[in-house]
């Protein structure tokens, strides 16, 4: 689909009673939950969807904040807000249970709702039941994440005053070093991942969003304990290239997870799913028993 067919063809939820969430939907079968990474949409999912939607019923939001969802100036931003903003979508579309594919925030945001699947299980609670999860690169580990400079300017106190000063052609720059070499995003690309950010009046929010780092320090304990102690399977399928969390994330990952289910895509960059899109889906078909 082009980027305007994307569009065309999604939905919207009110989330919290005000906010409009936009999320495309498709398929049959087993429920698939797609969970998008900063500073992007779920519009990164478009070159796997296909043969995603083939297999699976697929669900793909656009973060609060992002993409084409809602970007509102006073709010408060955070991965917590945006597990209860995944909870009420998927209770929205009457889903119990979901397979996961998420990357970078949207590792995130799934270790969130992996902890809070532990808690219920251990409370003998009902609820939102997690299958298996296939991560793509993120920050797992706040002691392995190394941000761009323009994400640790965004986050510190000058970071309002930048936002204005963010282009299509920074983000070219900046795109340039997270992605492989032989696989970096086209100028078409670029514009179209810059059209999603400024959606909505996006840029003047970015420096709250990019709060998440903050907090992956704060809840290292409880959402790197999740993967360490999760009662479902997980694969992580990582771009080895990526500066961000790459081979030396994946390191840290193999020696912190209990029988680690690594596949490591060697040249490729920060978004497997744009940069690799034929084997970031066979290998998460095979994971999920779907080949």
């Amino acid at each position: 689909m082009t980027l305007q067919q994307w569009c065309d063809t999604g939905k919207t939820f009110r989330y919290k009673a005000q906010y409009d969430i936009f999320f495309q939907e498709a398929g049959a079968g087993e429920n698939l939950l797609l969970l998008h990474g900063f500073p992007t949409a779920s519009r990164d999912w478009h070159k796997i969807w296909a043969g995603l939607r083939e297999r699976f019923h697929v669900l793909a939001p656009d973060f609060i904040g992002f993409g084409y969802s809602d970007k509102p100036g006073a709010y408060p931003y955070s991965i917590i807000d945006q597990a209860d903003l995944i909870e009420a979508l998927l209770e929205n579309r009457g889903i119990t249970a979901t397979h996961v594919l998420a990357h970078d925030y949207g590792d995130t945001v799934f270790q969130e709702l992996l902890a809070r699947f532990i808690d219920r299980k251990q409370a003998g609670r009902e609820g939102l039941q997690l299958l298996r999860a296939t991560l793509l690169n993120g920050g797992l580990f706040p002691e392995t994440h190394r941000p761009r400079p323009i994400q640790r300017a965004l986050i510190s106190p000058i970071g309002p005053l930048l936002t204005p000063l963010l282009s299509k052609a920074s983000l070219s720059r900046n795109f340039h070093h997270i992605f492989g070499k032989n696989t970096r995003a086209s100028e078409q690309e670029i514009g179209e991942f810059y059209e999603l950010m400024v959606h909505k009046g996006g840029k003047s929010v970015f420096h709250k969003l990019i709060r998440y780092m903050e907090e992956r320090r704060r809840y290292r304990e409880r959402w790197v304990g999740a993967l360490q102690n999760s009662p479902i399977p997980i694969r992580l399928i990582n771009g080895a290239a990526d500066p961000v969390s790459g081979r030396h994330m994946t390191e840290r990952y193999k020696a912190l997870i209990p029988d680690p289910d690594v596949v490591m895509l060697e040249e490729i960059g920060h978004y497997p799913q744009t940069e690799a899109p034929e084997t970031v889906l066979r290998h998460f078909l095979e994971f999920a028993g779907r080949q």
